[in-house]
């Protein structure tokens, strides 16, 4: 079994006062790798956060749709299939109680364009497969759902 390691650092500075107070610390905070350009996060606007920075959730939901496609392009190449554009709007759905919270669902809706004269029924069944091999929705606690649509140009 080959191991893989991957290393992100998150930071996080005071302005102002610091968490003097829960309404008014800043909840800003950059993601950077090793030779990557920084993202810029924050909490959801409902938790006090930056609505133009991306939040954990969202970060979370776009882990789940990239590494479906990434799959879904792998599987697709390997088998003859000629994706021209794929799109997906994921969501993800979290609930709240006892003062945290916990997502329940992950949706999927990939839009797939295939080169014409390409087999649909395949492309479409390889999202089954895509789900099945995708290393974060095997590492989550909660359902993820794909309902893929395949047209040909």
């Amino acid at each position: 079994m080959r191991t893989h390691r991957y290393q992100t650092s998150v930071q996080w500075a005071a302005d102002g006062e610091g968490t003097k107070s829960y309404r008014t610390y800043s909840r800003n905070f950059a993601i950077t790798a090793e030779a990557k350009p920084d993202i810029q996060g924050s909490s959801d606007p409902v938790f006090h956060g930056d609505s133009t920075r991306y939040n954990p959730e969202e970060l979370l939901v776009a882990s789940l749709s990239s590494c479906h496609m990434l799959w879904y392009l792998h599987l697709c190449s390997v088998n003859g299939i000629k994706v021209l554009d794929y799109r997906d709007g994921a969501t993800g759905t979290m609930e709240e109680g006892d003062g945290s919270g916990h997502f329940v669902k992950a949706e999927l809706r990939p839009k797939i364009t295939i080169a014409r004269g390409g087999d649909s029924a395949r492309a479409l069944a390889l999202h089954e497969e895509a789900h099945r091999l995708c290393f974060i929705a095997r590492s989550v606690n909660f359902p993820v759902d794909v309902e893929a649509e395949i047209a040909e140009e």
